[in-house]
């Protein structure tokens, strides 16, 4: 365990038990979005190469504009 997630620890273990549950729970929540992110992200990786691929070529055909940020 990291210095920073065992302070965490120490620190979550003085309170009740009802905000120690909403805690554990927020984190058990976060951890189960970041895998489905990162199983997502690795599923989608050959499409998000093909439109990568499928960009440079409109780009080289000319049929991109330039982007202005500013004026979003």
């Amino acid at each position: 365990m990291s210095p920073l997630l065992e302070k965490a620890v120490e620190q979550a273990r003085r309170l009740r038990d009802d905000q120690q549950d909403a805690i554990a729970a927020f984190l058990i929540a976060e951890i189960a979005d970041e895998t489905r992110w990162d199983e997502a992200f690795e599923r989608s990786h050959d499409i998000l190469e093909r439109m990568a691929a499928q960009a440079d070529e409109e780009d080289r055909l000319g049929k991109t504009q330039p982007l202005h940020p500013d004026a979003l």
